[in-house]
């Protein structure tokens, strides 16, 4: 079977969940490509070298400074429009060159066609607006929904029972091609370690757009560079100078632009403290490692679904 899994570049979530189901398409001899565009294809390609890919439409989504980004997206829905279109068509036109058995979309909205068995995989099916909008979620659940009904399946990255989403992934009503498949991280690989030794550290995880990243990562060094423990800073780098580095300015306090996924596992398994954005996939990689207890996780100012992930998962753990 020849399958393309072609997640969104908005942040890099989308593409680490996706190297699970990958890996395992190609020990199960698929023939796999890969599609997409910016650091998300670089996340996937740094990872399968050998496999082919395809560029994809790029969808460049800016986030603001301040702690609303709800005009901020508004203004740029032109653009997502736009991008929808151009996703579709790019399908089409892929489709009438090569053959694929089965497209795998990760919340590319619009990245569908007949000529395929198509799969859109979303954890998010209820679509949490902030609170003045409160009133407009059920139509964009139609909406969102009325997307989905244009795919073969659905898959729902999030256990059927106690999920790690919420109401994100378990709404009242579930689409009718929708199905759970289960936590996807990338530490599910049997050769990575499944222990370290404990480290009097705390570990800082840095992930998402500009300008929000570098402001949390000057967050995290004020709260730490007067007080002597130790820091470890990961700036999720994936291409040296593709994002600006802070200047560090105290002792206690190491940067390093990325680690590879086996010296993540050991930090964060070694870690005392983990601190990091309340993604969704991020907090996949954190439950897999069973290590939501020593987890912080600050949402993105404004990003209505991190500030629920957030709130949720305080409530529990």
């Amino acid at each position: 079977m020849k399958i393309l899994v072609a997640p969104l570049n908005w942040g890099l979530g989308h593409a680490t969940r996706c190297i699970p189901l990958i890996r395992r398409f190609v020990s199960e001899g698929h023939e796999v490509v890969l599609g997409g565009d910016g650091m998300s294809l670089e996340l996937l390609r740094k990872h399968f070298p050998d496999l082919p890919f395809r560029c994809l439409p790029a969808l460049h989504i800016h986030y603001s400074a301040s702690d609303s980004q709800t005009i901020s997206l508004f203004m740029q829905l032109p653009k997502l429009a736009a991008f929808c279109l151009a996703d579709y068509r790019c399908l089409k036109k892929l489709l009438h060159q090569e053959h694929f058995d089965r497209i795998i979309s990760d919340n590319r909205f619009c990245f569908y066609n007949k000529q395929a068995y198509c799969i859109y995989m979303t954890h998010q099916l209820t679509i949490k607006l902030p609170q003045r909008l409160k009133w407009a979620e059920p139509l964009a659940r139609k909406i969102h929904y009325r997307i989905i009904r244009k795919y073969d399946r659905c898959w729902v990255p999030d256990r059927k029972e106690t999920g790690l989403g919420g109401e994100l992934s378990h709404p009242k009503r579930l689409p009718e091609n929708a199905e759970y498949i289960g936590i996807l991280s990338r530490f599910d690989n049997p050769l990575l370690p499944h222990e370290a030794l404990q480290e009097d550290m705390t570990l800082a995880i840095l992930s998402g757009p500009e300008p929000q990243r570098t402001l949390f990562e000057m967050e995290i060094i004020k709260r730490y560079r007067n007080n002597g423990e130790r820091l470890l800073l990961v700036e999720g780098k994936i291409q040296s100078g593709t994002r600006p580095t802070v200047t560090v300015p105290a002792p206690n306090i190491s940067v390093t632009e990325s680690l590879d996924d086996k010296e993540l596992c050991v930090k964060m398994l070694a870690a005392k403290k983990i601190i990091a954005r309340s993604g969704y996939s991020t907090i996949m990689d954190l439950a897999f490692l069973d290590l939501l207890h020593k987890a912080e996780l600050i949402p993105t100012p404004g990003q209505t679904e991190q500030e629920y992930l957030a709130n949720y998962l305080k409530s529990r753990f």
